[in-house]
């Protein structure tokens, strides 16, 4: 899968140490499948050399001896008309306070800001990817000029926060180049649930028997992981409630952490009166132990296991579907069901107990752990699949039906 398949890309490098990253960064960008063209100024270079962008990038490099906008190696000698046409977008980073302000101002007195001017505003987004001190991005200065460059079409990807190099620490580091792929990925993908909030249960829970011991399954949560970012990437405000996985919470994502069922039911419930769409993938336990230990539960000698009853788990999904909201229709529920098989059997009759929506299946041997799976829709008119693709392929063409279903892409 390449996100980035078939686009074009102005990459412009301003000065800032914060170019080392810009090297990996176009690296990341060919390897999504995108051409990149790099535009460096002569601080830039002071940085990183044109030789490595060249290298990287597998183009010539215009840099600081293209300063005058015209070049010979153009057959009309304006890059700056010609590299601004080409691009599906002019990305800047690192993007220098100083630049960031040359751009407010309309100044185009180097070839990176000259094209930045010269480009079809409608046709070619510009994006920034900021770096500086902390200070030098907390001063008002800098805050009001990217509040300008906004209203003027521009997209601020935002900064980091951590060490600097000045050996200070706080907010104004460039985004990790994985960030930034993220962020640009993103930016390219349809809106079709912007303005909305979703709210994703994810993972396995894991059900204490003692402070050691517990009941959980094998559930990875890169499921509900891949359509919080899918949800994000499509406009919503995403608020992913997960039990206890190891995953990277995906980019502009809310990540509410929970381990039992009752937690996760406590977090949902607290979040679902504010949401449009609820997609409850989480492998919930069906049941817990009915009484926890308070401490370890060991072995007496006499080769007889403990003996342990169990309780029935609050029923997350179940809970929700019957609020006063879903059953408006306000909140539009998705639920997942993991079977080992019957799949089209079971998932048509959970999807009928639990009275919701729609109904996801999948066979949960064949997808747990995994980087992808295959997925059936289950609906009051039937059944439908969705052949086996990665999971983020996957959670986008699931966000796109519940675009469809609930009107939003109307």
């Amino acid at each position: 899968m390449n996100d980035l398949a078939g686009k074009h890309f102005v990459l412009g490098l301003t000065g800032g140490i914060a170019c080392y990253k810009a090297a990996e960064l176009c690296r990341a960008l060919i390897k999504e499948g995108a051409t990149v063209q790099v535009v460096m100024t002569e601080a830039a270079e002071r940085f990183i050399t044109p030789v490595t962008m060249q290298a990287l990038s597998g183009r010539p490099v215009y840099g600081s001896h293209d300063a005058s906008g015209f070049d010979g190696r153009e057959a009309n000698g304006m890059p700056h008309i010609n590299l601004s046409r080409e691009a599906d977008a002019i990305l800047i980073a690192p993007c220098s306070a100083d630049f960031m302000a040359k751009l407010l101002h309309g100044r185009a007195d180097e070839l990176l800001s000259l094209l930045c001017l010269a480009r079809p505003i409608a046709r070619v987004p510009l994006l920034l990817a900021p770096a500086m001190n902390r200070e030098m991005w907390a001063h008002p200065a800098t805050q009001r000029n990217m509040a300008q460059l906004a209203a003027d079409s521009t997209t601020i990807l935002g900064v980091g926060s951590g060490f600097q190099a000045c050996g200070e620490t706080g907010d104004g580091r460039m985004l990790e180049p994985p960030q930034l792929l993220q962020d640009v990925v993103a930016f390219f993908q349809p809106k079709l649930l912007a303005g909305k909030r979703v709210l994703i249960t994810a993972g396995p829970t894991f059900e204490a028997m003692d402070p050691i011991r517990g009941i959980t399954n094998h559930s990875s949560g890169k499921m509900g992981f891949a359509i919080a970012r899918a949800a994000q990437e499509a406009g919503a405000v995403v608020t992913l409630v997960a039990g206890p996985v190891h995953l990277e919470t995906p980019r502009g994502v809310e990540r509410i952490d929970v381990k039992s069922a009752r937690q996760m039911l406590e977090a949902t419930l607290r979040h679902a009166p504010l949401s449009d769409v609820f997609v409850a993938t989480a492998a919930v336990a069906d049941w817990r132990p009915a009484a926890e230990s308070e401490q370890k539960i060991k072995k007496d000698g006499t080769g007889q296991a403990p003996t342990v009853a169990f309780t029935e788990n609050p029923d997350i999904l179940l809970t929700v579907a019957q609020s006063e909201r879903a059953q408006s229709g306000a909140l539009f529920c998705v639920g997942f069901a993991a079977e080992t098989n019957d799949l089209a059997a079971h998932a048509k009759a959970k999807r009928e107990r639990k009275g919701i929506p729609l109904l996801v299946g999948n066979i949960g041997q064949l997808t747990f752990g995994l980087d992808d799976n295959q997925l059936l829709l289950v609906d009051k008119d039937g059944a439908r699949e969705l052949p086996r693709a990665s999971k983020l392929v996957l959670a986008r063409q699931l966000i796109a039906e519940i675009a469809q279903r609930t009107g939003a892409t109307a």
